[in-house]
């Protein structure tokens, strides 16, 4: 035999497999174009979409009545007196009451210490004893055999008609032993 033999191919380089494919022969490659162009137009939309809001935010703050600008003069008691010891004008509306004339509204039904938890609570009914419709807060306190205050809790309701009456619960918060019993601390009634 011979050793004529034609030299070998020069090695060609290998693609990569994580390399995008070669672009067909002949067609030039415009990527960095169409990202240039997407890019102006995207901040184009967005500064155009600012300037409209803007402009609606603009034209709306205009039509809206604002409240008057806050005063820089120092805080002044308004009443001058304690409301609550002015005696009631005949026609007049009631004010806050608080005390025993709004207690007498209220009667504890209920009271009972949560077997699976600890937690005491009172039944209450209320009853609105005024001319007018009014809302009412009372306050609840839990104490033990020798008069300590264990915890306590609130009841609340709104809009109760004269003459009318409504049940809620007052809701202690923490374990108590039993035998605590309950007394109602403070009734306030707003009129509505």
């Amino acid at each position: 035999m011979s050793d004529n033999l034609p030299p070998p191919p020069p090695e060609q380089p290998q693609a990569s497999p994580w390399a995008p494919p070669a672009a067909p022969p002949g067609k030039p490659q415009r990527t960095g174009l169409i990202v240039s162009l997407a890019v102006g137009g995207g901040l184009v939309v967005a500064g155009a979409l600012v300037a409209l809001v803007y402009s609606l935010l603009d034209s709306v703050s205009d039509s809206i009545a604002l409240p008057p600008a806050r005063s820089d003069a120092p805080y002044s008691d308004p009443y001058g007196e304690d409301p609550a010891e002015e005696e009631p004008v005949e026609g007049e509306p009631e004010t806050v009451t608080s005390g025993p004339a709004a207690e007498k509204d209220v009667t504890i039904t209920k009271c009972v210490r949560d077997s699976l938890i600890g937690w005491q609570h009172a039944d209450l009914t209320i009853v609105n004893g005024s001319r007018s419709p009014a809302g009412y807060v009372v306050f609840v306190e839990f104490v033990d055999a020798k008069g300590t205050v264990l915890t306590d809790g609130i009841a609340t309701t709104d809009d109760l008609a004269p003459g009318a009456s409504v049940k809620v619960k007052a809701q202690g918060v923490g374990e108590v032993p039993t035998g605590t019993t309950c007394r109602v601390k403070q009734v306030t009634r707003d009129p509505m």
